[in-house]
C-alpha cells in the first residue's frame, strides 16, 4: 500500500547531500542495496560514500547501511559515517517492524524522510519467547509510520521478490526507484542490475514488478469486504465422501451468519486432522453452543466455541507430527524456503524426541494404561524412548517409518491420548456452557481459556498445568459480576512470560478476595 504520493523529494535539489538509510537483518541483500545504490548514484554523475553500522545477530537487531550522495561539483564532499536523528532523507527498511523501530530512533520525520519499507514481518525474540502472541500489532504500526513519515511506501516486497525467484534487495531497489525519491530514472536503476552478473535476470524481475506494484498501489480502491462466508477451494474427491462433506456443508449453514466463517474453518481443520466423521463430532458439539447462543441472541460463546473446540480435537501427537512430516506440500515448502528447484536433491533430517508419555499414548487404551500404572514398567519404557533421533525423511526407511507412524490416524479414537484427550476437552467444555448460563461472559471466557493448551511434549504439559490454574480460581471469583475480567487477565497473564510469574501474582491477589 502507498500512504502518500510518490512524487520526487529531492530531485529538485540536487546540490544538497542526500541521506539514505537502510535496515536489513542477515540474509536480506542489504549490503547488495546499498552498493547498488552507491552505483546508482556514481552512474548519474554523483559523488557516493556508503557505510555500515552491525547490528546484534538473532534478529535482536538489524544492520544499518548509510549512503550519503550528492552532485559531483568538482570539490570534495565531506560526508559522515552514520545516520544521525531527524537528518535522514529516506529510509529503507526490509521488514514492517524494522520500519517501526527506525520511527522510534527518530531516523524518519514528516516534513522530510521517505519511508520504504515492506510490509512482511519476521518475528524478533522478543516477540518469539512469550507462551502466548507476543507480536506487536501491525496496524499501529503502520499507523505509526503515516504520521512519522513524509511519503510512505509499504506493500509485501518479499512476496514479490520470491514470486520473482530473487531476493528483498532487489524489490526494494524497484520500490525505491518507483518513489521518486531520487533523481535518477528507471533506466538507471536497471542498469546497473543488468551488470550485477549471476541473478541479473531475476533481480531484473523483482525490481520490474516491485517498480510496477509501488506505481499501481497508490491508484488501487481498497476492495469491499464480503459478507459471505468464504467457499474456499472446490472439494474434490470420491462422490460418496464429496456427498458427506456437503451435508456438513449444510449443517453450518443453517449457523447464524456471524458464526459460519470460523465455524467452516474448524470444519476443515478437523476432517483435515482426522476424517468426516470426525468433523459431523465437532459440530455436534458446536451445536451445544449454537443452541446456548440462539436463547441469548448473541454469537461470542459459538465464535469461540468453533474456533476453541476444532484446536481441542487436534490435538498433536507422534501421529499428528509424523503425518505432517510425510506430506508431499512439506516437501514443496521447504524447497521454496531453501531456494531450490525439483531437480535438485533434498536432503531432509527430522528431530525427535519423544517421551514415555507420547509412546503410551500412540497405544490401545488398555495397554497404554497398564504401562504408566507401573511406574518401573514405565521408567524402563522411558529409558528406552526418552532420547533425540535423527530420521532422514529423503530416505527410503526413515520415511516409511514416518508414514506408518502417521497412518495410525484410522486408529486414533481407540488409543490411550484421544481418550485423555477428549475427557479433558468434555469437563472444559461443560464447565464453560454450564457457567455461560449463569454467566454469559464468564462462559466465553472459559473457552478462550483454551487458548493455553498448545503444542507438543513438555510444552503441552506446561500449558495444562497454566490452563489448571485458571481455572482453579472459579471458586474464589463465584458470584462476582467481575469474574469473566478476571478471568481474562489471569489468561493473558498465564500467555505472558513461560514461567508463570505474573500468573503466580495475579493468583494470589484473587485468592486474597475470599480472605476479606
Amino acid at each position: 500500500m502507498i500512504g502518500s504520493s510518490l512524487a520526487g523529494t529531492l530531485a529538485e535539489d540536487t546540490g544538497a547531500i542526500i541521506k539514505l538509510a537502510i535496515l536489513a537483518v542477515g540474509g536480506q541483500g542489504g549490503g547488495v542495496l546499498a552498493d547498488w545504490i552507491t552505483a546508482v548514484a556514481e552512474h548519474n554523475g554523483y559523488r557516493a560514500q556508503s557505510t555500515s553500522v552491525a547490528g546484534v545477530a538473532q534478529r535482536t537487531g538489524a544492520t544499518i547501511y548509510y549512503v550519503e550522495m550528492c552532485r559531483d561539483t568538482g570539490r570534495m564532499p565531506v560526508f559522515a559515517l552514520a545516520p544521525a536523528q531527524g537528518d535522514v532523507d529516506i529510509l529503507i527498511a526490509a521488514e514492517l517492524m524494522e520500519a517501526g523501530r527506525a520511527v522510534m530512533r527518530g531516523f524518519v520525520t514528516p516534513n522530510r524522510t521517505t519511508l520504504i519499507a515492506s510490509s512482511h514481518r519476521i518475528a524478533a525474540v522478543s516477540e518469539k519467547i512469550e507462551p502466548g502472541d507476543g507480536r506487536a500489532p501491525s496496524d499501529q504500526v503502520m499507523a505509526t509510520m503515516k504520521n512519522a513519515a513524509r511519503h510512505l511506501v509499504c506493500l509485501d516486497l518479499e512476496k514479490v521478490a520470491l514470486e520473482a525467484g530473487s531476493m528483498i534487495s532487489a524489490s526494494l531497489f524497484g520500490a525505491l526507484a518507483a518513489s521518486g525519491a531520487l533523481p535518477f530514472d528507471r533506466e538507471s536503476y536497471a542498469s546497473i542490475l543488468s551488470g550485477s552478473g549471476r541473478g541479473a535476470a531475476a533481480s531484473l524481475r523483482a525490481f520490474a514488478a516491485a517498480y510496477d506494484q509501488t506505481s499501481k498501489a497508490g491508484q488501487a480502491e481498497p476492495a469491499a469486504a464480503s459478507e459471505a462466508r468464504p467457499t474456499g477451494k472446490q472439494a474434490k474427491g470420491p462422490a460418496r465422501l464429496l456427498a458427506q462433506w456437503q451435508q456438513l456443508n449444510v449443517r453450518i449453514a443453517a449457523y447464524p451468519m456471524p458464526v459460519q466463517d470460523m465455524a467452516l474453518r474448524g470444519l476443515r481443520k478437523v476432517t483435515d486432522y482426522q476424517d468426516l466423521a470426525y468433523g459431523a463430532e465437532y459440530l455436534d458439539r458446536l451445536d451445544m453452543a449454537v443452541k446456548a447462543d440462539l436463547a441469548a441472541e448473541t454469537c461470542a460463546l459459538s465464535i469461540a466455541a468453533a474456533k476453541h473446540l476444532a484446536n481441542a480435537m487436534c490435538y498433536d501427537d507422534m501421529i499428528r507430527v509424523a503425518d505432517l512430516k510425510t506430506r508431499s506440500k512439506r516437501d514443496g515448502r521447504v524447497r521454496a524456503e531453501v531456494g531450490i528447484n525439483d531437480a535438485a536433491v533434498l536432503q531432509l533430517t527430522e528431530y525427535f524426541h519423544p517421551r514415555a508419555e507420547e509412546f503410551c499414548g500412540t497405544l490401545p487404551l488398555s495397554l497404554g494404561r497398564y504401562i504408566e500404572k507401573r511406574p518401573k514398567l514405565f521408567a524402563w519404557v522411558d529409558r528406552r524412548i526418552n532420547r533425540g533421533r535423527h530420521i532422514r525423511t529423503d530416505s527410503m526407511s526413515g520415511f516409511a517409518m514416518l508414514w506408518c507412524v502417521g497412518g495410525l490416524r484410522r486408529w486414533r479414537r481407540s488409543l490411550l491420548r484421544h481418550h485423555v484427550e477428549m475427557d479433558h476437552l468434555q469437563r472444559w467444555y461443560k464447565l464453560a456452557l454450564d457457567r455461560a448460563g449463569d454467566d454469559y461472559a464468564l462462559g466465553v471466557e472459559i473457552i478462550h481459556c483454551r487458548r493455553l493448551i498448545k503444542g507438543y511434549s513438555d510444552t503441552h504439559v506446561r500449558g495444562q498445568s497454566k490452563f489448571d490454574r485458571v481455572l482453579s480460581s472459579l471458586d474464589d471469583l463465584r458470584g462476582r459480576a467481575d469474574a469473566a475480567d478476571w478471568i481474562r487477565r489471569l489468561r493473558e497473564a498465564a500467555l505472558k512470560d513461560e514461567k508463570g510469574t505474573a500468573l503466580d501474582g495475579a493468583l494470589k491477589t484473587i485468592a486474597s478476595f475470599s480472605r476479606r
